[in-house]
């Protein structure tokens, strides 16, 4: 999805339509981590049970909505914050954004919490730049062009005392759009993660994971091809909507890359699994869909899964998926403990 589109996240907010998730199975009390308001232990999720969350703004006002999200689910706690830096300047990749300073703060309140950061590797992200050019540029990179910029980043993260970030790089790279997409040299882009990831790896304090993210499917280029290794990916994500490749869920799972690739290719390489995109779009208000996807949650215990909650996506921040907003919130608003019921 777009950052345009991510940044106009509350602009197509309906009134009622409904809340988002909390936990796709259960929620419980992960170990402590290091720092940041919490005594000596494990990194957060790393417990088993899944961080839920959902994208509601790019900005401050994105922590806000998190708060009201879970008041409407009677209390479930969303525990993965989840934004996006803008791809549009370097400076705003080496994380201008002062919105970064309230993230940081939501996610130092609690020892459980996870705070998800999408970082482009290029500028001029969204600028419609032709294969050429962005083969000029993933060389460029691999050389080490920028790491100046993403040490800039990790400095920043760590300063702001969230040194724990998970770092979604590159999202979406096996499509057609973003700048920071694979397929025009393959080989050199994969090198060009290599050098983010040693960049922002040297930076003293960080204690960043690397969440690997492609689009489910084939899309322009099998995302196995731009696997950058195991040594510097620790978390295998998917985004999915519910759009082809795959009219129905069961496809959606057994199509070429899609769910059960994931999996699978995480399982044999040792890696967690996320999802940090995911919800409605070309099928309209699919309340099965939101329900299997609820389900394989529960199954697959992904480190975390955040919905994107605006139009055409969406749940709480969009009313024109009312069955869909009811089913959400059926599954996933707090029980009398205040433990999800799902």
């Amino acid at each position: 999805m777009s950052d345009r589109g991510r940044r106009l996240a509350g602009a197509c907010a309906s009134t009622v339509a409904v809340g988002l998730l909390l936990l796709g199975g259960v929620l419980g009390t992960p170990a402590p981590r290091e720092g940041s308001g919490g005594s000596a232990g494990t990194e957060a999720g790393e417990s088993g049970e899944a961080a839920v969350g959902a994208y509601l703004h790019y900005g401050s006002p994105g922590v806000e909505r998190m708060q009201e999200l879970s008041r409407w689910l009677g209390g479930t706690e969303l525990r993965a914050g989840h934004t996006y830096l803008p791809g549009d300047t370097w400076s705003n990749i080496e994380g201008a954004p002062a919105s970064l300073r309230t993230w940081a703060r939501w996610r130092n309140e609690r020892a459980d919490r996870l705070f998800v950061l999408n970082v482009p590797m290029q500028e001029r992200n969204e600028a419609g730049v032709p294969d050429s050019r962005v083969a000029e540029l993933i060389r460029s990179g691999a050389r080490g062009a920028n790491d100046h910029h993403f040490r800039q980043l990790a400095r920043r993260l760590v300063d702001l005392g969230v040194p724990d970030t998970v770092i979604v790089l590159g999202w979406e790279m096996n499509g057609f759009n973003y700048t920071h997409r694979c397929r025009p040299d393959p080989e050199n882009w994969k090198r060009y993660w290599r050098r983010i990831v040693a960049a922002m790896r040297a930076v003293e304090g960080q204690r960043f994971r690397f969440d690997y993210a492609p689009n489910r499917g084939g899309d322009a280029i099998a995302w196995t091809r731009c696997y950058p290794g195991d040594d510097v990916v620790d978390i295998v994500g998917m985004d999915s909507y519910d759009q082809e490749p795959g009219a129905t869920f069961d496809e959606q799972v057994t199509q070429p890359y899609g769910l059960q690739q994931q999996v699978d290719f995480a399982k044999a390489h040792g890696k967690r699994i996320s999802y940090p995109e995911w919800g409605l779009f070309r099928h309209g208000d699919n309340p099965e869909y939101v329900r299997r996807m609820l389900a394989w949650f529960a199954e697959h215990e992904p480190l975390y899964h955040s919905i994107t909650d605006y139009c055409p996506h969406g749940v709480w921040q969009c009313g024109q998926n009312p069955r869909s907003a009811q089913a959400f919130r059926e599954l996933l608003s707090a029980g009398p403990g205040g433990e999800p019921r799902a």
